[in-house]
């Protein structure tokens, strides 16, 4: 079916693009629960708790400021730099496992990455709010340009998309920097051993694979659009 400026509101040949996207996402994100549960089974010899780990680390890296809360859900682990808290969710707090003591480590990495002004970090939290505004206007902004034929709002709906793009990109070497700041850590304060640290860092090597498929996917539909709007055109 058409609509006015002659983009196809429904399926077209360039959905090939969003699924593959999404085939990437569903993979990667199976790839990190597998992962997060199969060495969630296995106890680090250390006895800590995630909790107790990132406090450790913490305070290891001169961070008394950062107040550890604990959430509900599943690997919903996060770090608020505005309000200097470090949420661990229900699956990671109370563990003692060496899933649940990387995935704390790496939120720790980004309090360390807070503490020492990471500039990637500040780029990302800077140009976080307009992004996401960005982003969640780009399709409705699309659409209505779709909808009445108008081809500047339909370009401005491109370009708001594309924000969401741009941060999907910066948020790349935050999180990568993150886990390998986890996994030094924790190698060089020996709260992990050798053959736990491998394990760990596996979880957080699939953990990272989600958010290149978070990034792959918006560039794809975002190059999805631009076919649609060049077709449009011709």
């Amino acid at each position: 079916m058409m609509y006015g400026y002659g983009y196809p509101m429904y399926f077209d040949s360039t959905y090939i693009l969003v699924l593959i996207g999404a085939a990437f996402s569903l993979w990667a994100s199976s790839r990190v629960n597998g992962a997060f549960n199969k060495y969630d089974k296995v106890r680090a010899q250390s006895g800590l708790t995630a909790a107790q780990a990132a406090e450790l680390i913490l305070h290891n890296h001169g961070i008394y400021d950062v107040e550890i809360k604990r959430i509900s859900g599943k690997l919903t682990d996060n770090y608020v730099p505005s309000k200097k808290v470090l949420n661990l969710s229900d699956s990671t707090y109370n563990s003692t496992s060496i899933a649940a003591i990387g995935v704390a480590a790496h939120e720790c990495g980004h309090a360390i990455q807070d503490a020492v002004e990471y500039a990637p970090l500040k780029i990302s939290m800077a140009v976080h709010p307009v992004c996401a505004v960005g982003s969640n206007l780009g399709i409705p902004v699309l659409i209505a340009g779709m909808l009445f034929s108008f081809s500047p709002l339909v370009n401005l709906g491109i370009i708001l998309f594309s924000l969401g793009v741009l941060l999907s990109i910066i948020t790349l070497p935050v999180e990568y920097n993150a886990s390998n700041r986890a996994l030094a850590t924790l190698a060089d304060s020996h709260m992990l051993s050798e053959g736990e640290l491998v394990g760990t860092k596996k979880v957080l090597r699939a953990a990272g694979l989600t958010y290149v498929a978070a990034a792959a996917s918006m560039i794809l539909s975002l190059l999805r659009l631009l076919i649609i709007s060049r077709n449009s055109r011709d």
